[in-house]
């Protein structure tokens, strides 16, 4: 066991893991932020998405001594109150069904849009191209990033 120091949603927090754990599971059993989801444990659905330093990672294969003192926001930090334009436009366009892949779905949109204000369409599609969504609201997601985009 290491004891780390991590920026998680603009705090430092203390924790005493091995450092191979996985971002993911240092999230939801130490920190207790359930929002970042496990799906498939490899890296391939997105449900765990989280941003490192404003970039969208997969939490599930990231072993937490990588992060070091690079910043992590999960979805309880990207706008406690809801307000954040890919929210807002989440819920504007009906986007969750089950929910399972929304944080995910969510985080690695805002990532696209911190760094592509204006993604074409083909943009979008290539960002999103990694996070499954079972229920299949693909369209949605995609026209609500739109509305976020153009709400910014």
């Amino acid at each position: 066991m290491s004891r780390l120091t991590l920026s998680v949603n603009g705090n430092d927090v203390d924790v005493d893991v091995d450092p191979n754990t996985p971002l993911l599971w240092v999230l939801r059993d130490h920190l207790q932020l359930v929002g970042t989801k496990y799906g498939c444990g490899i890296a391939q659905c997105g449900a765990c998405t989280v941003h490192l330093n404003g970039v969208a990672v997969r939490s599930c294969i990231l072993p937490v001594s990588i992060v070091g003192d690079q910043p992590v926001t999960t979805i309880e930090g990207l706008s406690p109150e809801g307000t954040h334009p890919v929210q807002e436009a989440w819920l504007g366009h009906d986007v969750p069904q089950c929910g399972y892949c929304q944080a995910g779905q969510i985080m690695t949109a805002a990532a696209l849009l911190a760094q592509n204000p204006s993604p074409s369409d083909d943009e979008i599609d290539g960002a999103m191209s990694g996070n499954l969504c079972r229920c299949g609201t693909y369209t949605r997601i995609h026209a609500a990033i739109k509305t976020a985009a153009d709400n910014r």
